[in-house]
Order: C-alpha cells, then structure tokens, then sequence
C-alpha cells in the first residue's frame, strides 16, 4: 500500500447485547438501550414520563426476566457478539482475497453495550485510520436501528477536527446477493428437514406511528418476504411477512408473528417454517422467542410440526455478501 494512502477500515456493527447474562448486567443494556430517543420516541412531558416508566417500572421488573433468557442461550459469551466475532474474522479473510496487500481492516461493534461503537470510532482515528466504512447489520433501514449508527458517527464528526471519510451503509434490503443468501439457507434447511405448509417470515417490528410518520422499515421488510417469496418459487398462499417483539401497549406494525401463528393453527395449518430475515445474526429474539417461545405458541393451539430456519449468521453466502457490499461501498478505496 502507498505510503500516502489512508489507512482504511471496515466496522461491523449490531445493535448490542448486555456483557454478561445478569440482572446488573441486563439493567445496564436496557437502560442504554431504552433510553435513546430513536427507539423510543418523544419529548417535554413525554419524555419525563418515560423516564419514570423507564426507571420506576421497566427497569425494576424486566432485568431479572431477560438475564434468565439469556442464561439459557449463553455459551461462553452473547451469540450474537459471539457470531459478529466470527462474521469479522471471516469478512476480514474474505477481502484480503479480495484486495491482496490493500484489504482494509475489519473491526466489531455494537450500538449498544460492547464493543462499543463510539470507543470504536474514536481508536480507528487514533490509529490513523481516516477511511472508514460503517456496515449496520441490518438489511432492512429502520431509524430505530440504523438511525442511532448515523447519529453515533455524526456526534463523533463534530467532536474532531481532523474529520474522517466515513460511509454509512444504509440498507440492502433487496440486494441479490442478500436475496440469494437467503433462498439458499431456505433451500438448504429444507434439504435436511420436511418442508411445512407455510413459510413465515417473522422481522422486528416498530410502532405503527413510526411507520405513519415515514419510516420506510416495514416497506422494505415486505418487499425482502416479496423477493425471498419469488426466489423460492412460493406462492402467495404459500408465505407470509409478519411483526414480532411488540413492547408497550401501542399498536405495532403489523400482522403480528404470534397472532399470525394462532390463525394459520385455527385454520387448521399443522406445519410452519420460520425464518427472521431482518437478523444478520441469531440472537435472544430469535434463539428464545421465535425458537422457544413462538413454538410452544403454535402447537398449543395445535400446530404439529414448528421449525425454526437460522440466520444467515457467518455464512458463505453471507460473508460473499458483505464482502461484495464493502466492494460496492468503498472499491474505489482500495484500489
């Protein structure tokens, strides 16, 4: 690399994971979490009253409930910091064959809790690094989600002024190679498992205001379940997209994912699938409340057959996918 190039680096980011699966623990990612103005929207009054909500009721009573969710996932460390270790470090050996001798350095971080982004940030520019390209792990944009990246990279422009180049990726919610990726771990589960009667495709879901309001996440989420549906060759009868993790008593995006679930077993469907397309890497979400949670649900109500399609986590078609994004995103650094 020419000495006068700019060193050049690559973040992974995901929205976080408490440090250790404990009440403490837990209390401090909520809090973290919880607070910030993108993911739960509002001011003056408003925001006082959820402070005492926030501090008073949730934060007293729901640390204790998720620490024992977490302990039934937790090996060795959070799977999903575990996971983006492991996306890194594939990522990292996929652009050095790549860009031989030029491949920028990869480097993990979390909105939330740890690695954090923000001491991610301020290292790379003591380090020299004045290139820097932002991935957010998330395929489809939210402001709920990758609105608090672009809010960290603008607070951290202003604190310099030996101000970096820095991109962030906003989405890629219908790129091909994240369409493939998810068609091919579909078609490689059912290779080893019965294919059910449905397909559900179960994203994270948002207040219905914040969609009223503009937010494009539920527009690119059905148009992903629109893409994934025509790469498998489904039928409109065949799957469906739908909201989970609904929190607080607004009305969120829907359908709702178990709502949808007690219907399909009303109308007398025995088998589902479920895949989360809107998760870069499994997580509480998706290894306790779509695996566990959603699976006692349906068969309950009398649903036979509940299979659970992991994310695309580290891989193949995934790190081909972030390599050919970071190409697209900052090709013209690295060459």
């Amino acid at each position: 690399m020419p000495l006068n190039k700019p060193k050049t680096a690559v973040v992974l980011v995901n929205l976080g994971t408490p440090d250790k699966p404990t009440r403490a623990a837990v209390r401090s990612y909520l809090k973290e979490f919880l607070w910030d103005k993108r993911v739960i929207e509002g001011s003056g009054l408003r925001r006082v009253f959820w402070w005492l909500v926030l501090n008073l009721v949730i934060l007293t009573v729901r640390p204790g409930k998720v620490a024992k969710l977490y302990q039934s996932i937790w090996e060795q460390d959070s799977p999903m910091r575990r996971i983006l270790h492991q996306q890194v470090a594939e990522l990292q050996l996929a652009l050095q064959q790549r860009f031989p001798g030029q491949a920028p350095e990869v480097f993990a971080a979390m909105t939330y809790g740890l690695p954090n982004f923000d001491q991610i940030l301020r290292d790379l520019h003591r380090s020299g690094y004045r290139r820097i390209l932002v991935m957010p792990l998330y395929p489809q944009f939210s402001a709920t989600s990758t609105g608090p990246v672009y809010d960290k990279v603008a607070k951290f422009q202003q604190e310099s002024r030996d101000i970096c180049d820095i991109r962030v990726l906003h989405d890629y919610h219908d790129h091909p190679l994240y369409i493939q990726a998810l068609a091919e771990s579909v078609k490689e589960f059912w290779k080893e498992n019965p294919k059910s009667e449905k397909l559900l495709l179960s994203f994270h879901g948002i207040p219905k205001s914040y969609a009223d309001q503009g937010d494009p996440y539920p527009d690119h989420c059905r148009r992903t379940g629109q893409l994934l549906a025509e790469a498998l060759g489904l039928a409109d009868v065949d799957y469906q997209s739908a909201f989970q993790s609904r929190f607080g008593p607004a009305e969120w995006v829907k359908p709702y994912t178990d709502e949808t679930l007690k219907e399909y077993a009303k109308q007398g469907v025995k088998s589902v699938d479920v895949i989360s397309p809107a998760f870069s890497a499994d997580c509480l979400e998706t290894l306790e409340e779509i695996a566990i949670q959603n699976r006692e649900l349906f068969e309950e109500q009398g649903g036979e057959l509940y299979q659970y399609i992991p994310a695309l986590n580290a891989s193949s078609a995934h790190i081909e996918l972030l390599a050919t994004l970071v190409e697209e995103q900052a090709g013209q650094w690295l060459r």
